[in-house]
């Protein structure tokens, strides 16, 4: 596949991936809104605490996922549909063990519930329990049609996974909008999700059964020894990749309730809807050209994979700032105008949830290159020590000073891949010294630094009391500034020039 063909790719998926993260977004505000004014606070949190659960249990998924949609990138190029059914078939094998995994491991954890949901006394154990078993069945069937779409994103088509999500989004949200009116019934509101999600798994199975009907074939050719090692190898260092990165990123939620309550989690959640809501828009860039990194990266050289790797890079710390400043001066006053006055945060908390969302940002870069180009041994037990740091100072903190402690392990916990993966990456794919990585944060984040400072400065100009005029006149002054300087900035540099040419090429064709 050649550049102008990953472009176009790309430029596809993102589209699509906005559309979609546009309509479930402003549908998923008003089902918010409407769960606030219907139900009660309590089960907000529960909301959000069992998601933390049923996220903590992906775990179980191990990286097989990954590893094998890094061994699908090179059949796939070469058009070789034998080896594609090979490994579709230990993926199909795999999923459904994963899904029985899920589903026992959490029917495990139901005597615990109550022990962990601190401040749920108003919610009965038996609707504490059935709530969860909700949850759990769509998480644990999710798995038995989530093997199909690795072909399709591993094939630069990610669009199609986006658009059936979103049409089934739009559908369920709106049901769970008409019903919650109706009704103000936490179990109708589950169980009208449940009910859609169980027909969209079944409606994907079909589909991408029509669409890749060499799938539904019986006479598989097994791996050989040396494919199968080579995946086994390669999900035996993302076991601890996936182990690390649950610790450290999914169990927020969970540690919040358990030692601070369920009421905050609620207001967590509340914060955390509308940072991955902009998250999803700007992660819908770079998750697009993932799968086209894999294919650079299996028919380039190193010097043009790198040259990819920097504008990716610029492209990601532009992106990322400009959202991490307008989070810093505009999330509060946002979550005030949509929810009311009693659902914000102090400053304190909101610093270390905004520096968090930014190293984040900077990680994708890397780790998705470093998942495209499968370099997953290097460093296999990195997110592990990160996920034991997170563990002890998020868990430590919380009991000391609260849910600022929990932000503080996350952050913590962190920085420490900020620093190590870059060199991985410079080393063993580029051939270069890691230096050139962190010279180029100095000058990135010196930039990013002063135009906060300044951002914040301005913003008591613009916004002198919260309301919605204040808020987008902030808004524009924020755009205005925050481009404006990094323009100045890095106007002249290479990686610019290749954004804005990719620009001025998809003007002209229209």
């Amino acid at each position: 596949m050649d550049n102008q063909s990953r472009v176009k790719n790309t430029i596809r998926n993102i589209f699509f991936g906005y559309l979609g993260t546009l309509i479930t977004s402003l549908l998923g505000f008003v089902s918010r809104k409407l769960f606030i004014l219907k139900l009660s606070d309590t089960l907000l949190g529960v909301n959000g605490f069992y998601t933390g659960i049923l996220s903590t249990l992906s775990l179980a998924e191990l990286g097989i996922g990954t590893a094998l949609n890094f061994s699908l990138y090179k059949p796939i190029a070469e058009g070789n549909t034998e080896e594609i059914k090979s490994y579709m078939a230990l993926y199909k094998k795999a999923y459904r063990i994963i899904a029985l995994v899920v589903a026992v491991i959490g029917v495990m954890l139901i005597p615990f519930l109550r022990l962990m949901a601190s401040g749920a006394s108003s919610v009965s154990d038996r609707d504490l329990i059935c709530y969860y078993l909700i949850f759990l069945f769509n998480s644990a069937t999710s798995y038995l049609v989530a093997y199909k779409y690795s072909l399709v994103n591993a094939e630069q088509k990610t669009y199609i996974q986006t658009n059936i999500i979103t049409i089934t989004k739009m559908i369920s949200v709106t049901m769970q909008i008409v019903v919650l009116f109706l009704t103000s019934s936490f179990y109708a509101y589950l169980l009208t999700d449940l009910f859609i999600g169980t027909v969209q798994k079944i409606f994907v199975s079909k589909y991408l059964g029509k669409m890749y009907p060499y799938l539904e074939e019986k006479d598989v050719k097994p791996l050989t020894k040396k494919q199968k090692d080579e995946v086994k190898g390669k999900t035996s260092a993302l076991l601890w990749l996936k182990i690390g990165d649950t610790a450290r990123l999914q169990t927020d939620s969970v540690i919040i309730t358990t030692f601070i309550g369920v009421l905050t989690t609620g207001v967590v959640d509340n914060f955390n809807m509308v940072i991955n809501t902009v998250s999803s828009f700007v992660n819908t860039i770079f998750n697009s050209a993932l799968p086209g990194f894999g294919n650079l990266i299996a028919t380039e050289s190193r010097n043009k994979q790198y040259e990819m790797f920097k504008v990716y890079r610029f492209f990601a710390v532009w992106i990322y700032g400009f959202s991490a400043v307008g989070f810093y001066i505009l999330l509060s006053p946002l979550i005030q105008i949509l929810y009311g006055q009693k659902w914000s945060m102090g400053a304190n908390i909101m610093v270390w949830i905004i520096i968090e969302y930014y190293l984040k940002g900077e990680r994708i870069v890397v780790n998705n290159f470093k998942t495209a180009a499968g370099k997953f041994e290097q460093d296999k037990y990195l997110a592990m020590i990160q996920g034991i740091v997170n563990l002890v100072i998020s868990i430590v903190l919380a009991i000391k000073i609260g849910l600022a402690g929990v932000y503080i392990g996350t952050v913590v916990s962190g920085v420490i891949a900020n620093f190590v993966r870059p060199v991985i990456i410079y080393r063993e794919c580029f051939g270069q010294k890691s230096l050139l990585y962190f010279l180029d944060s100095v000058k990135y984040h010196v930039v990013l630094i002063l135009t906060l400072f300044l951002s914040a400065y301005l913003s008591k100009l613009t916004l002198p009391r919260v309301n919605l005029i204040n808020f987008l006149i902030t808004g524009i002054m924020i755009t205005v500034v925050y481009n404006g300087i990094f323009l100045v900035s890095f106007g002249k540099c290479k990686e610019f020039g290749y954004l804005y040419s990719i620009f001025t090429k998809r003007i002209r064709k229209k």
